[in-house]
């Protein structure tokens, strides 16, 4: 879709919540201290009082600079390509991706399941959706809609697989069906426990697909 300017219109690819997001900030924050700290803690035991203060200093302003760089970080749908920007911004064109993946990252339990699209040297991972338990927040209907439809048209074989992932995730959530039965939720709990992130083989998402109604 494009505005009446003829601009590709912009559509927000965002699944955490605002007080999700200032609750990470604050963990993020209260993490950097306690980290900042345990080091500075071992330096001064080697080198003195001084060099701990300045090792904790510049461990927790790292670590801070980290955290506010990645809750800066925005992305979104602008015609085929998909946007990201924080310091600066990055962007590929789906219809036109080198690689296409499914990418599942765990986090003390709570999963996230998204594409990792990559082209022109770029690589953007996007989430589909975030699971905890046996339920979860995912992007909304259009943008799911949106998101097959041109991947159904990428040069990359791999898309159709996608697209046809995404109408029967659309399918589901029509049917009313709970989060835990859903296409996306299922191929999450496939992936194995006790790693932060993996990519899911190529051949298991496509037989995954198949065998969808």
């Amino acid at each position: 879709m494009t505005e009446p300017n003829g601009v590709p219109e912009r559509v927000p690819l965002t699944i955490a919540e605002h007080s999700s997001a200032r609750r990470r900030g604050c963990v993020a924050a209260g993490v950097a201290l306690v980290f900042g700290a345990a080091i500075g803690g071992l330096v001064g035991l080697l080198a003195g009082e001084t060099a701990a203060l300045v090792t904790a200093a510049v461990v927790v302003v790292v670590l801070t600079l980290l955290s506010w760089v990645s809750g800066r970080r925005t992305l979104w749908l602008e015609g085929d390509r998909v946007v990201a920007k924080a310091l600066g911004s990055k962007s590929v064109d789906l219809r036109h991706a080198d690689t296409i993946e499914l990418l599942v990252t765990d986090i003390r339990g709570t999963r996230t399941i998204g594409l990792l699209v990559g082209g022109g040297g770029k690589t953007i991972n996007l989430s589909l959706a975030v699971y905890s338990g046996t339920g979860g927040r995912e992007l909304g209907i259009l943008v799911l809609r949106r998101l097959a439809d041109i991947l159904a048209g990428s040069e990359n074989t791999a898309g159709l697989v996608f697209s046809q992932l995404l109408v029967a995730q659309l399918r589901a959530e029509a049917k009313g069906e709970a989060a835990a039965d859903r296409p996306l939720y299922r191929l999450a709990s496939l992936a194995p426990t006790g790693r932060l992130a993996q990519r899911l083989k190529p051949e298991a998402i496509t037989r995954f697909v198949a065998s969808l109604d």
